[in-house]
């Protein structure tokens, strides 16, 4: 039976990619509904009236929110190519590193809206701390190609929507984030990921992503 599906959201947003991300490696079939961020659909405020924001997602009519619900959500209806681990265990780490994925936002966006190199800095050095606990804690077997083992999971989407938003602020800001040397085998995860064919072909488009950062930091922040 062909169900609706539907996804409000933002392109650039690294919570809409992973959902984004979800439903292209199921192969389920979905409208997308590109949202403006400063002048929201109405729908927006109907789906979601606590939080008014992206993503949602609508299946046969019922919206739902918040990316891991709705990624957890899909894994459950469309069971095939399953994307969290099945054992319970491995399935509650799952969910531990997606909000510890979720939890760089903070720091991102502080680089993100940083006026000063001093700023640049402590945001910079608060991405490394978590990175640092990543590289150490999660990549322990050398041999891992990602998250997950030998194919992609949960873990990989939640991680590899930050990093994408992370490249780009290397180059609008002229830092470098993602050095080999400090996480070689975080470094080596990134390159993995982002060269699966669907991954690779749902990835937003790199000048086109800098240039919307480059002009929202001018609104947020004034032109020099």
């Amino acid at each position: 039976k062909m169900t609706e599906v539907k996804l409000h959201g933002f392109w650039y947003s690294p919570f809409t990619l992973k959902v984004k991300w979800t439903l292209e490696l199921k192969g389920i079939p979905y409208e997308n509904i590109e949202e403006d961020r400063f002048n929201m659909s109405v729908q927006i405020f109907q789906y979601n009236p606590i939080y008014k924001r992206t993503p949602i997602l609508v299946h046969d009519g019922k919206p739902l929110c918040e990316s891991t619900i709705i990624v957890e959500y899909i894994d459950q209806i469309w069971p095939e190519n399953p994307l969290f681990p099945i054992d319970s265990y491995e399935r509650a780490l799952a969910r531990f590193w997606i909000k510890y994925a979720d939890d760089m936002v903070s720091a991102i966006r502080l680089l993100a809206l940083s006026s000063n190199s001093e700023e640049q800095v402590k945001a910079i050095e608060k991405i490394w701390e978590h990175l640092r606990v990543v590289e150490d804690r999660c990549f322990n077997d050398h041999e891992k190609k990602f998250f997950g083992g030998d194919t992609i999971n949960i873990v990989d989407i939640a991680f590899g929507s930050m990093v994408k938003f992370i490249t780009v602020l290397e180059d609008a800001l002229e830092v470098k984030i993602l050095e080999y040397e400090k996480f070689p085998h975080f470094h080596l995860w990134y390159n993995n990921f982002k060269n699966v064919p669907i991954i690779k072909e749902n990835l937003p488009d790199q000048d086109k992503m800098l240039a919307f950062l480059k002009f929202s930091r001018e609104k947020l922040l004034g032109s020099s």
